[in-house]
């Protein structure tokens, strides 16, 4: 039973994460008409210019559909991956949260976006303030807190 559950799981996963684009949504990008994307045409997309130039087999700074098939595929693996980056570090502090405050951590919400940790919720005293955000702070991947905490 847990096998089939994990096999399901990763499928489910795998569709979310990867869907083919179509041709609609390559006409959609080439605004000029030529049958090629250009960076300039794929910039309303943020952060797909790695991927292009990835995705640019011939090197001529230009993405053919088929190019512009594996450039989305990257892009949409490393959104992904960001995502799910973002996600373990909200759970890594939370842990860390459990482990060094106990039961007081337990009122507390960690949201993380790019590595930014929004720490929000109740706290007792400023003590238990700065040690959260501490403890927050020592997490691996964390590049920034936001103190959102709210003393009793």
């Amino acid at each position: 039973m847990k096998r089939s559950a994990l096999m399901l799981l990763s499928c489910l996963y795998a569709g979310a994460v990867y869907a083919e684009p179509n041709n609609a949504e390559f006409m959609k990008l080439d605004t000029n008409h030529d049958g090629y994307l250009s960076p300039a045409e794929t910039g309303v997309l943020p952060g797909f210019s790695t991927a292009f130039k990835e995705a640019d087999a011939n090197h001529d700074g230009r993405l053919s559909y088929g190019e512009y098939v594996k450039a989305a595929s990257l892009y949409d693996r490393a959104r992904a991956e960001k995502y799910l980056d973002d996600s373990i570090i909200t759970a890594k502090v939370k842990a860390d949260l459990l482990a060094s405050m106990g039961r007081p951590s337990l009122g507390l919400d960690v949201e993380t976006d790019h590595g930014r940790v929004l720490l929000s919720g109740f706290v007792n005293n400023d003590a238990q303030r700065q040690k959260a955000v501490q403890i927050a702070s020592a997490v691996s991947g964390v590049t920034g807190i936001k103190d959102g905490l709210t003393l009793r």
